[in-house]
């Protein structure tokens, strides 16, 4: 059983993983188990050269960032389960106890963030309901968001960038995961409002 799965290995889905996983000394942080599908195949990253993104070499290749994302979540924070290469088909349940069923397993979870794109051949079963049409992209371009308040679709469940209805955008992608992470870290945290900064501080070792 998962503490939260996050589906989708986009820039939202990675910049929430990124932000639980460098929490992980907290005390109501340590025991809990994160997962990420990291599936990227159908990222808009994949063929996006980025120029105006905070913190990302000019020229970066969506797809590149995309792989670099995976290897530093790896990297940093391995304790964060990667399931690469699946897709969700069926989500059940309600809070606290989700089922997730992918094109190869199914898996229990208590908290859910969706993380994939906003396109229209969103077809994953449980989820139906919530779909609507994007608020902030052209008609004729047939996108779609979940319905939601402040990235909240329903109890336990969170969506993030673009189909939570955000403008395509690297940096709001990135800071659409980072929200939805601190608020999970928050809800952990019995309510008290909660972040995770990394401090060079931290780094300095006290002869």
């Amino acid at each position: 059983m998962f503490d939260i799965l996050i589906i989708g290995g986009g820039v939202s889905g990675m910049s929430c993983a990124l932000i639980l996983g460098s929490a992980k000394n907290k005390p109501f942080v340590i025991d809990k188990k994160i997962g990420i599908i990291t599936h990227q195949k159908t990222s808009s990253l994949q063929e996006a050269l980025i120029n105006n993104a905070y913190g990302i070499t000019p020229g970066k290749l969506g797809s590149d960032l995309l792989i670099e994302s995976i290897q530093h979540l790896s990297e940093t924070y391995p304790h964060i389960t990667q399931i690469p290469s699946e897709k969700v088909l069926k989500i059940e349940g309600e809070s606290p106890e989700f089922t997730i069923t992918t094109n190869k397993n199914i898996y229990k979870t208590k908290t859910i963030v969706m993380a994939i794109g906003y396109s229209n051949t969103f077809d994953i079963e449980g989820l139906m309901e919530y779909v609507e049409p994007h608020q902030k992209t052209l008609a004729e371009k047939q996108r779609i968001q979940l319905k939601n308040i402040d990235h909240r679709v329903a109890d336990g469940i969170y969506v993030t960038g673009t189909l939570a209805g955000w403008r395509s955008q690297v940096a709001i992608a990135s800071g659409s995961g980072a929200a939805v992470a601190t608020d999970i870290l928050t809800l952990w945290n019995g309510g008290i409002q909660t972040q995770s900064h990394d401090s060079i501080k931290k780094s300095f070792i006290k002869l």
